[in-house]
């Protein structure tokens, strides 16, 4: 048990810092030709961060741990809308744009039901994977097409001024990207290892030990960039994050790796843990607009998505 506990907790380290030098580096790579913070947040900072959730359910699906993988990718939407926007609001309270609410967040919800669907029957198998993967390249196609830094102040720099500066460091920002991803390689190997060896010696089933530890480890690049995002008052590229990297772990991680061996679905998941998981983006669009006249996150919205998600962790290991 010691063993497994010390497994996972070095999957996690390697995951957390792997994650935080690919975002540092991607991010700072595509503000070096001016792309604007809401799009790098929805594309650039969501892909490196999706890359723990796709790293730890490749080698789970290759392994033949199919449940944890699918888990890992629900808990993670979840811990990624309540744990991390609510820590988020807590930190500073997010104005979120409207274009986000009427686009961004409408796509995340309608990639994760068009995911649902294809579930239903227990298995999404290579076509699934194709469809949600084509989908994938839809959506950057329209993050592309609204991609370009509009002219104006960016926390008191112009936008010349930042990308002028990030441009003298692209070889090392390259560099960062290049060490990130081989500590996620590595890091989700020693985690998934550790999990499964977790979840046998405690009795309790991968599903959970996906929907919950492993969930929580592969999100906590999103909770590091989203809180950093927050304190450094940069709303959208905290908001685009989570949104974005919700819209990749369905459409990226669940279209590739299906397309590399077909995930089994557990009944669990589809009747419970997929509807909570759209449950809370039902509640993060009602705390945005029907409790108050502006598209705001403040403190106290924050507390009731972190409050859901600590109830939904309890629940998973008292019915699981």
């Amino acid at each position: 048990m010691l063993f497994a506990l010390i497994l996972t907790f070095a999957g996690l380290l390697l995951l957390y810092y792997g994650a935080e030098y690919l975002v540092t580096g991607s991010s700072r790579l595509a503000l070096s030709f001016g792309i604007r913070p809401l799009v790098v947040g929805l594309t650039v900072v969501a892909f490196a961060t999706s890359m723990p959730e796709l790293m730890v359910s490749l080698f789970a699906a290759v392994k033949g741990s199919a449940s944890m993988a699918a888990g890992n990718i629900v808990g993670s939407n979840i811990a990624n809308v309540a744990l991390i926007l609510g820590a988020a609001a807590l930190v500073a309270p997010l104005a979120v744009a409207r274009t986000t609410l009427v686009k961004e967040i409408p796509m995340m919800v309608v990639a994760s039901i068009a995911a649902y669907l294809m579930a239903w029957d227990g298995q999404l198998g290579f076509v699934n994977g194709l469809a949600l993967f084509l989908s994938l390249i839809g959506f950057l196609a329209y993050c592309i097409a609204t991609a370009r830094q509009p002219a104006g102040l960016e926390n008191g720099n112009s936008v010349q001024q930042v990308v002028a500066e990030e441009t003298t460091h692209r070889g090392r920002n390259a560099f960062l990207v290049l060490i990130g991803m081989i500590g996620l390689g590595v890091g989700a190997e020693l985690m998934v290892r550790g999990a499964v060896m977790i979840a046998t010696r405690l009795g309790v089933s991968e599903l959970i030990i996906g929907l919950s530890i492993v969930a929580l480890g592969t999100s906590l690049p999103e909770l590091a960039a989203s809180m950093m995002s927050a304190s450094k008052g940069q709303m959208d590229m905290s908001v685009g994050n989570v949104i974005g990297s919700n819209i990749f772990n369905v459409l990226f991680v669940l279209g590739i790796c299906p397309m590399i061996r077909p995930l089994d679905i557990e009944p669990r998941l589809l009747h419970l843990d997929f509807p909570i998981m759209l449950g809370f983006f039902l509640l993060l669009i009602l705390l945005l607009t029907l409790l108050q006249p502006r598209l705001y996150l403040g403190r106290w919205r924050g507390a009731v998505l972190l409050g859901g998600y600590a109830l939904f962790t309890i629940s998973l290991f008292i019915t699981g």
